[in-house]
């Protein structure tokens, strides 16, 4: 079978996903596609690039649109639960895009999108790249702990010393700890200074 980029994109993600970012190399990605080495720089020039080419795959399944006519408010949730979901199915290539400003571009439609949630809400022109910052920073930063276990395991930690510690959450708990901060996300652009300014 003739090697083309979706096929190459393809089996990195299934390497990816079973050994991690860091175990992929050139040569393991040839010999799963049972192809001579060589042969994979005549479509990827290297590492980065299928990896690039790996999380455009993912990202391309991304679609921000809800229903026609939904508030800023709920074009954000649903904007940040369809990409949660998108990065629990891909746990290991999310967890290292995430981690790394490059891979969020201003051409991105997750960029554009999240953009657009503090424009719809009535911000000024000028603090809408700081606010869709700090949303995506709170937003990934909470599903790279997710995806790493990390906010898993906060979560088991006692309340007040001398408690027991809890049981990790369930997929249903964590599921209801997204919704906590999405509320927070929605709530701190709702009482932005500039929209109480605008308000008063």
């Amino acid at each position: 079978m003739p090697l083309t980029e979706d096929g190459i994109y393809d089996v990195a993600l299934r390497l990816i996903e079973g050994d991690g970012v860091e175990a992929l190399t050139m040569r393991k990605l040839a010999a799963a596609l049972n192809a001579n080495p060589m042969s994979l720089y005549h479509h990827v020039p290297n590492k980065e690039a299928v990896l690039r080419g790996a999380a455009a795959r993912v990202g391309s399944r991304f679609s921000a649109q809800g229903p026609e006519g939904l508030p800023w408010q709920d074009r954000l949730r649903h904007m940040f639960l369809g990409f949660r979901e998108l990065a629990l199915e891909h746990p290991k290539l999310m967890t290292y895009c995430l981690g790394r400003a490059e891979y969020i571009q201003p051409e991105d439609s997750f960029w554009r999108d999240l953009t657009n949630v503090p424009a719809a809400a009535g911000l000024p022109t000028e603090e809408i790249p700081r606010v869709a910052a700090t949303l995506c920073a709170t937003l990934t930063g909470l599903m790279i702990s997710e995806l790493t276990g990390v906010v898993q395991q906060w979560a088991t930690l006692p309340s007040a010393p001398g408690s027991d510690e809890r049981p990790a959450p369930t997929r249903l708990e964590l599921d209801a700890m997204a919704h906590f901060a999405l509320d927070g996300a929605v709530a701190s652009v709702e009482n932005h200074p500039a929209r109480v300014r605008e308000r008063d």
